[in-house]
This record gives structure tokens, sequence and C-alpha cells, in this order.
């Protein structure tokens, strides 16, 4: 698992120091891991991970459901716990003040279908999961915005028939427009 925490590492460290070919925004920030929300009953809300991510321009020939940016996203856990990296799409509402949902695909290197030795189900049942996720950001500057953001892993029953209770992070990211 260890080997695979430095791989997610290289994604990060490539996402945030590659030069920005054709790059719309990069963005990083720091989240809270495994939060209890509405969707994620189970908690280990003490350790934190670190993200990094690319957004695209807005894809044209998309237009029929509103020109979503492509974006990857990597999430490193400084603890050793469950990382992930994901690839999606996102629509963007608003200038100033603006929403981003967003839907992916993520990878992770978590537990994925044993269950705790408590027999409490804590394990993702997939090691292939959806990745939806939500920002609200604010423009401080014509190139920077800053971000609360919301994401959620789950298998949503369909890459596994184990019953889990998903995993969502939630955080701050600060977002630099590329010119």
């Amino acid at each position: 698992m260890v080997g695979f925490s430095a791989r997610y590492l290289t994604v990060f460290l490539g996402l945030a120091l590659a030069p920005p070919a054709h790059a719309d925004e990069i963005y990083g920030g720091f989240a809270a891991h495994q939060v209890v929300t509405i969707i994620a009953v189970d908690s280990d809300a003490d350790s934190v991970d670190l993200q990094a991510g690319y957004r695209g321009d807005r894809i044209e020939a998309l237009s029929a459901i509103g020109k979503p940016s492509p974006y990857l996203l990597a999430s490193v856990n400084l603890s050793g716990e469950t990382s992930f990296a994901a690839a999606g799409l996102s629509w963007k509402f608003g200038d100033r003040i603006y929403v981003r949902p967003g839907i992916g695909i993520a990878i992770h290197d978590g537990p994925r279908l044993e269950f705790a030795p408590d027999g409490s189900q804590r394990q993702l049942g997939s090691r292939v999961l959806f990745e939806p996720e939500l920002s609200v950001g604010a423009r401080l500057s014509e190139n920077v915005d800053l971000e609360a953001t919301w994401v959620h892993l789950s298998h949503a029953g369909i890459f596994s028939r184990v019953q889990n209770p998903g995993l969502d992070v939630i955080g701050a990211r600060l977002v630099l427009r590329l010119p």
C-alpha cells in the first residue's frame, strides 16, 4: 500500500509542477479525511488530505450538456489512510461567486472488500468508485479563486454488491487560472 501512495504523490507532484499545456486552471488545497455527512456515516476525520488538480477548458463539443470542463484530481492522505486519483467533468455556474458540481471516476488504495476487525463495514467495496464533488467558490482576483469543496467516493452499488459507507472529504482549494 505504501508503494501505491507513493504513486499518488508522484501524480500530485506532476500536477503541481508540470508546465500548463493548454490547462485552464490548476488547484491545490487541504481537506479533512473521512468526514461524517448524510452520505458517509463513518468518521476518521483526524487525518488530512493534500489535493492537487487540473481543469481543462470547457468542451464545446459537449454543449448539449452545458460545456463541462474535464478535470483530474489527486488526493494524498498524509496519515497513510485512503488516497485516490479521479478524472471527470465539472460545470461552473456563476462568476464572482459560483457553484461547481462535478462527477468522475476514481481509483483508490484503501481497503476494498474485507470487513473491519470489529465487524463493521468501513471498506469501500470496489477499487473503482464514483466521485461526485461540489465546490462553492469566490473570485479573489483576475486569476485566483478560493473554493470550499466536498468530494464523495462510493461505488453506488454498481461496481460491487458489498454495501459501503462511502468516503467524504471536505476542504478548501486555491485555484489559479492560467493565461
